[in-house]
C-alpha cells in the first residue's frame, strides 16, 4: 500500500518528508545546517516540477491559480528561505493530488459497467461457428446471433425470427420483427429467437461505429470547461503582484516581497475546490451517482436547461397494456381475460405485456387448449370454449377478418372471438413514476428550460412529454439531430445536462456540458461518453446529484472568499514588513486546515431533500 502511494502520489509524499526531517534536524537534534539542506532538498524535488509545469501551462495561454505559488517558490530559491518554498510546494502539490485521486476513484467504479460493450460476433465457417473481434468481421461474412446477443455489425437476416431491441438506436421502445430480409443495425440486442444474418457493413462503418465517431467529435469539438479556482486566479493574481509592488516600495526588501507571495499563495483556490469536489463525489456515490470529472460536478448545479432521451430514460422502455377497446359486444375485461389466457403460452414480448396486465387485473386469467402460434404474427386458442385469436392486421386479414384502420400512434394488437372481431389492445411505454416530481425539483434548482429529444414517433413523444411536464419535445431524431439540438441549446441557455441511456444518445452525451447516462441498464458507450453515470435505476438522482453540486459550489466559495479575503488581510500586513516567511508560511497552513474542514461539509451533510413521489402513473 505504501509504495502504491508513493508511486500515484511521489511528489506530496517527497516534500513532506522533507519537511519532518528539516524540523527533526532543526528542533529535535539541534543541527539547522542539515534542517536547511533538508528543507532545499525537498524544495527542489517537489518544487521543481511544479515550476515547470506552470510555465509550460503560461505558454499554452492557461492563466491558472498556480502561478502565484509558482512565483513563491522561485523567490524563496532565490532568498535561501527554503522551509516557506518547501510549506508551498507541499500545498500545491497536495492539491493536485487530491483532484488525481477524486478522479481515479470515479473511473474504478466505472470499470466493471464499461466491461460490457461488445467486443466479439459469431462466424459461420462451413458448419462451424467460431468467435472473432468485431473488427475482423468482413462484408458477406455469415453470422449467428443468438438470444441475448448484440448484433455485432449492419446486417440482413438471412435465416430466423426473433424480436429485436433497437431501442438503444432508435429510440423505438417496441422490439423490431425480425424474420428474412430484415436489415439489423450493430448495437441491437436478439431478445427471443436465434438469427443468421449476413454482414452488409463491416465494423467500421456499422452504425454503432458510426455513433462512435460522432461521440469522439463531440469531445474533440468540446470547449474545456474553466475551473472555479481559475476563475478567482484571474483577478487574484493581479492584485497579488499589485501588492508585491507595495511591500517593495515601502519596505525595499526582497524578503518582503516573498512574504506576500507566501502568504497570497491561494492556497484556498488550490485545496478548497478539490476537497469539496471530493466530498462531492463522495457524497454523489453514495447514491449510487458516479461523478467522473471535478469539472462535470462543478457543472452540474448551474443548469439552465436539461435535456431528456425518452425510452429508457424518462420512460421504463417495456411496452404495458394502456388501453383494451371494445368492437362486438364483448366486455373489455373479457376481452382482456381471453387474449391473455393465450397469449401465457406465447413467448412474444408483446403477449407477454398482455399477460402481466390480466394477471394484475384478474389474478387468475385461465388457459386454453389447442394452442397455435404462427411466429411474429399472432396465436390462437380455445379458452372456455370460444375460438379466440390475438395478432396483427396482417394475420387477420390473412384468416378472413377484416380490420379497420388505425391511428399509428399506438402499438396494437387486435382479438377475435368466435371468429369476429373483439376489439383491440393498445400498448404503450410507461413513465418512470419519478419524473414528475423530478421536473418539480428541477424549477426549484433553477433550471429553466426541459427538453425531450427522441427518435421515437412525434405522437408518442407528445403523450409522455405531457404526463412528465416537459415543455419542449422534438422526436424523429437521429443521432446528429440530437447534437446539433443540444448544441443549440448551449448557445442559448449556456450550461446544458443531458440525460440519456442509449447508444443513440451518446454523442449527445459527449456535447453537452454535462452528459448523464442511465448505467443500471443502459448501455456501454453512453456511460462512457457521459460525465456523469447513474449505477441505480433511479432518474431522481439526476435531482440529487444537481443539489449536491450546487451545495458544492456554496460551500467552496466560501471558503474561496473567506481564504482570500484572509490571504488579502496578511498579505497588507506583510507589505509593510511586519510578517516574516516562515511565520507567514505557518499562518497560511492554519488557513489551510480551516478551508479543508469547512470543505469537508460536502461529504458529512445532506443535500436538498427531495419532494414526495407522486402516485406511480400506469
Amino acid at each position: 500500500m505504501t509504495l502504491r502511494l508513493v508511486r500515484l502520489y511521489p511528489l506530496p509524499l517527497i516534500v513532506a518528508a522533507g519537511l519532518v526531517a528539516g524540523l527533526a534536524a532543526r528542533f529535535v537534534f539541534a543541527v539547522p545546517e542539515v534542517g536547511q539542506w533538508a528543507f532545499l532538498t525537498a524544495l527542489l524535488a517537489g518544487g521543481g516540477p511544479l515550476v515547470v509545469q506552470t510555465l509550460r501551462g503560461m505558454l499554452r495561454g492557461r492563466f491558472a491559480a498556480d502561478i502565484v505559488a509558482m512565483l513563491a517558490i522561485v523567490t524563496a530559491l532565490a532568498l535561501g528561505q527554503y522551509f516557506a518554498g518547501a510549506v508551498i510546494a507541499l500545498m500545491q502539490s497536495g492539491g493536485e493530488a487530491l483532484e488525481r485521486y477524486a478522479m481515479g476513484r470515479a473511473s474504478q467504479s466505472l470499470e466493471a459497467l464499461l466491461a460490457r460493450a461488445p467486443k466479439v460476433g459469431r462466424r459461420f465457417r462451413g458448419e462451424q461457428v467460431e468467435e472473432v473481434p468485431v473488427h475482423s468481421i468482413a462484408v458477406g461474412d455469415l453470422l449467428l446471433v443468438r438470444p441475448g446477443d448484440l448484433v455485432p455489425v449492419d446486417g440482413e437476416v438471412t435465416e430466423g425470427i426473433s424480436a429485436v431491441d433497437q431501442s438503444a438506436l432508435t429510440g423505438e421502445p417496441l422490439p423490431l420483427h425480425a424474420v428474412r430480409g430484415t436489415l439489423l443495425l450493430s448495437g441491437s440486442l436478439n431478445l427471443d429467437g436465434a438469427l443468421h444474418m449476413r454482414a452488409v457493413r463491416a465494423a467500421g462503418e456499422s452504425q454503432y461505429e458510426q455513433i462512435v465517431r460522432l461521440v469522439e467529435r463531440a469531445r474533440r469539438e468540446r470547449p474545456p470547461i474553466q475551473r472555479l479556482a481559475d476563475r478567482f486566479a484571474v483577478w487574484f493574481t493581479p492584485i497579488t503582484l499589485a501588492m508585491c509592488g507595495v511591500a517593495w516600495l515601502v519596505t525595499g526588501s526582497a524578503t518582503s516581497v516573498l512574504a506576500v507571495l507566501v502568504v497570497a499563495t491561494p492556497c484556498p483556490l488550490i485545496l478548497a475546490t478539490p476537497v469539496a469536489i471530493i466530498a462531492g463525489i463522495s457524497r454523489a456515490a453514495d447514491l449510487g451517482v458516479i461523478v467522473k470529472t471535478g469539472a462535470a460536478i462543478e457543472q452540474l448545479g448551474r443548469a439552465q436547461a436539461v435535456v431528456f432521451d425518452k425510452t429508457g430514460t424518462l420512460t421504463l422502455g417495456q411496452p404495458i397494456v394502456e388501453r383494451v377497446q371494445a368492437t362486438d359486444g364483448v366486455a373489455p375485461d373479457e376481452i382482456l381475460r381471453m387474449a391473455a389466457a393465450v397469449e401465457q403460452l406465447s413467448s412474444h414480448h408483446l403477449g407477454r405485456a398482455v399477460v402481466d396486465a390480466g394477471r394484475r387485473r384478474f389474478g387468475s386469467i385461465g388457459t386454453a387448449a389447442e394452442f397455435h402460434e404462427t411466429p411474429g404474427s399472432g396465436v390462437t386458442g380455445l379458452v372456455d370454449g370460444h375460438p379466440v385469436a390475438v395478432g396483427s392486421a396482417g394475420f387477420f386479414a390473412g384468416r378472413g377478418i377484416a380490420v379497420p384502420p388505425r391511428p399509428d400512434d399506438h402499438t396494437t394488437a387486435f382479438v377475435s372471438v368466435d371468429g369476429r372481431l373483439a376489439g383491440a389492445i393498445e400498448f404503450a411505454d410507461r413513465l418512470r413514476h419519478q419524473v414528475p416530481s423530478l421536473m418539480q425539483r428541477l424549477a426549484v434548482l433553477g433550471v429553466t428550460e426541459t427538453v425531450m429529444l427522441t427518435g421515437d414517433r412525434e405522437a408518442s413523444a407528445e403523450v409522455i412529454a405531457a404526463q412528465a411536464g416537459i415543455r419542449t419535445v422534438r422526436a424523429n431524431l437521429l443521432p446528429s439531430d440530437k447534437v446539433a439540438a443540444v448544441e443549440e441549446l448551449k448557445r442559448r441557455y449556456g450550461t446544458t445536462v443531458m440525460v440519456g441511456d442509449g447508444i443513440n444518445d451518446a454523442p449527445a452525451l459527449a456535447a453537452a456540458t454535462v452528459g448523464i447516462a442511465m448505467g443500471a441498464h443502459g448501455t456501454a458507450i453512453s456511460a462512457e461518453a457521459a460525465d456523469v453515470v447513474l449505477l441505480v435505476d433511479d432518474i431522481a438522482r439526476v435531482g440529487d446529484a444537481m443539489a449536491i453540486s450546487r451545495r458544492m459550489r456554496r460551500i467552496a466559495l466560501q471558503s474561496i472568499t473567506v481564504g482570500l479575503g484572509a490571504s488579502f488581510v496578511l498579505m497588507v500586513i506583510a507589505s509593510q514588513g511586519l510578517l516574516a516567511p516562515p511565520i507567514g508560511a505557518v499562518l497560511q497552513e492554519g488557513l489551510d486546515a480551516a478551508v479543508i474542514l469547512n470543505a469537508l461539509r460536502v461529504r458529512y451533510s445532506r443535500a436538498n431533500p427531495r419532494p414526495p413521489h407522486p402516485p406511480s402513473i400506469v
